[in-house]
């Protein structure tokens, strides 16, 4: 699985490690992914995320069904790709 955000789209960036002596190399800033389960209410299910810190406090804001219908609106996730759990 990818380290991408289902909920605000959030990927790796690549950036440069800068030593002192002002010498560059290339690594990448991964995201602050977790797993997490909700009970989403609409389905009467428990589904399976992998979102970051940001798209968490989204849904605290939000509430899941809207946060879940932006992201799939704006194409960072599919209905096929969100994980039903029994």
């Amino acid at each position: 699985m990818s380290k991408i955000c289902q909920i605000t789209g959030k990927k790796a960036m690549i950036g440069n490690n800068v030593s002192h002596s002002k010498r560059r190399t290339k690594r990448t800033f991964d995201v602050n992914l977790f797993k997490k389960k909700f009970y989403y209410a609409e389905q009467d299910c428990w589904i399976k995320l992998s979102l970051s810190a940001s798209g968490l406090r989204m849904i605290n804001k939000k509430g899941l069904d809207a946060a879940l219908r932006d992201a799939v609106q704006k194409g960072f996730c599919d209905w096929k790709s969100i994980k039903v759990i029994g």
